[in-house]
């Protein structure tokens, strides 16, 4: 398999992109859980520190098989930072979820899509049509219904969340443009690296012995995560960014079931509401999208950066 690969498709398979996307969901969701039965016994910096180390060392061995060169010095700075800002939202994210409800991170990362949308219109040069705009602030509408601000208290852990929204939202836009060059599978191996640097330094002055339970969730925690960066990096290749985003929020119905189920976090009914606009938003996007796809069987240029 060659790393550097020009002829990836850039949004030419919308189905198998949102696919790529429920799947993402599903992975992510499981790491949330993981990360929220760890609870904050162990930093948040030396968590995250160690769930990258796994999951690098998870995945080497792959692209050892591959024949690999460098990239180039400009794509080499796009990987760097997106290690940076990636590292410092993860970080930001572990401690988020040792604090408050997984609804509720859940939530609270859905102001992310916003700063993709903008990012991806500014940077990319994808096209934004109407009803992507409507279903994006849908999204953040239902967030809007479960936070409620105003009406409850601003906590530590979701100060910490909305600021890692914009940094995970920087980090998606990079892995969107790498997409178009390199092989998901190396852009993965990639960011691991650059987490795990970014990380040290902080793990190294807050680093205390984890326990042999926390190694073996942290590992459970770097093979979903691992695998939920492959499939988002895949759906990214097959299908323009704003195209994946909300079908993204699908995560918040398996977060907010998650925390009910096997946490007993109360099932607040605005949780419900909110969740029904966003789910509907992510139903109407992916519908209107797939039925695009089958009236375009080889869409023009401009199509495809819709």
């Amino acid at each position: 398999m060659s790393i550097r690969t020009a002829e990836l498709p850039v949004g030419g398979n919308v189905a198998a992109g949102i696919g790529w996307m429920v799947l993402t969901s599903l992975l992510f969701v499981a790491v949330t859980g993981i990360v929220r039965h760890l609870g904050s016994d162990m930093p948040a910096v030396e968590a995250a520190f160690i769930r990258y180390l796994i999951g690098l060392g998870l995945i080497v061995p792959i692209l050892l098989k591959t024949k690999t060169r460098l990239p180039a010095r400009r794509d080499m700075m796009l990987f760097t930072v997106r290690g940076l800002v990636h590292g410092i939202a993860v970080m930001l994210w572990f401690f988020a979820m040792a604090r408050i409800p997984i609804a509720e991170v859940t939530a609270i990362g859905y102001t992310a899509p916003i700063f993709v949308t903008i990012g991806a219109a500014i940077f990319l040069g994808e096209r934004v049509q109407i009803r992507r705009i409507c279903a994006v602030m849908a999204g953040f509408a239902g967030t809007v219904i479960i936070l409620r601000p105003g009406f409850n208290e601003i906590q530590l852990g979701s100060l910490a969340q909305l600021a890692a929204a914009p940094l995970f939202a920087t980090s998606f836009i990079l892995a969107k443009k790498l997409t178009r060059s390199y092989d998901p599978a190396f852009i993965v191996v990639m960011l691991s690296i650059g987490c795990t640097i970014v990380l040290l330094p902080g793990a190294i002055m807050q680093w205390r012995a984890p326990t042999p339970e926390e190694l073996f969730w942290l590992t459970m925690t770097a093979v979903f995560a691992t695998a939920g960066h492959y499939t988002l990096t895949r759906a990214f290749a097959a299908a323009p960014i704003t195209v994946t985003q909300p079908v993204g929020y699908l995560q918040l119905v398996w977060a907010t079931l998650l925390g009910t189920l096997a946490f007993g976090e109360a099932l607040d009914p605005f949780i419900l509401l909110g969740g029904a606009v966003i789910v509907g938003a992510a139903t109407y996007i992916s519908h209107r999208e797939a039925k695009v796809a089958r009236h375009q069987t080889t869409p023009p240029s401009p199509a495809t950066k819709m």
